[in-house]
């Protein structure tokens, strides 16, 4: 019986294989991809409570469920 090998879930970071420092171009993009990620998340997360705060900030202040109502 054949012996399987598996891999992990999830992206593994392949450095430099001579030990030598990442390129400016390389280290600027894996920077970059990784700030606009966390973007996303603050965004999906953040963008409804800040509206909210908005709302209840304005005037005339509205209550709660005036701002979470469809109408």
């Amino acid at each position: 019986m054949a012996s399987r090998v598996t891999k992990g879930k999830g992206k593994s970071i392949k450095g430099p294989k001579d030990g030598s420092e990442c390129s400016t171009v390389k280290c600027l993009k894996d920077w970059s991809n990784w700030a606009l990620k966390k973007a996303k998340v603050i965004t999906h997360y953040g963008f409804i409570p800040m509206v909210i705060i908005i709302g209840m900030n304005s005037e005339p202040k509205p209550h709660i469920y005036h701002l979470l109502s469809p109408v």
